[in-house]
């Protein structure tokens, strides 16, 4: 399975559940955001690639529907709501991501 994790800025939250989930192998992983300054930016080829699309707060997913223009009910979108109070690899965040994506995988 193709898993896709998106914030604003794919600084702290995408990229922290990007790296804690990763190396364990029996998933893909990616991440990604939604602002232009992000590190990495999301666009098409991740949407498309992805089976499920973790994004952290509600305004991410609403930003890909209107960046690309998509059906929202061809796509698996999972809103974790997750606000952007954390540091990369905070524990605090690394607690409360394992505790919302675990049951998915």
């Amino acid at each position: 399975m193709n898993i896709l994790f998106v914030c604003s800025r794919n600084k702290w939250r995408s990229r922290t559940a990007e790296t804690i989930y990763k190396n364990q192998g029996t998933h893909n992983f990616k991440s990604a955001g939604t602002e232009n300054s992000a590190r990495i930016r999301v666009n098409l080829e991740h949407i498309n690639w992805a089976d499920i699309i973790f994004v952290m707060e509600k305004k991410h997913k609403q930003r890909i529907q209107k960046k690309f223009d998509l059906n929202l009910r061809d796509y698996n979108f999972v809103i974790l709501d997750i606000e952007d109070n954390y540091q990369y690899m905070d524990e605090g965040l690394i607690q409360i991501l394992k505790d919302s994506v675990d049951p998915y995988l």
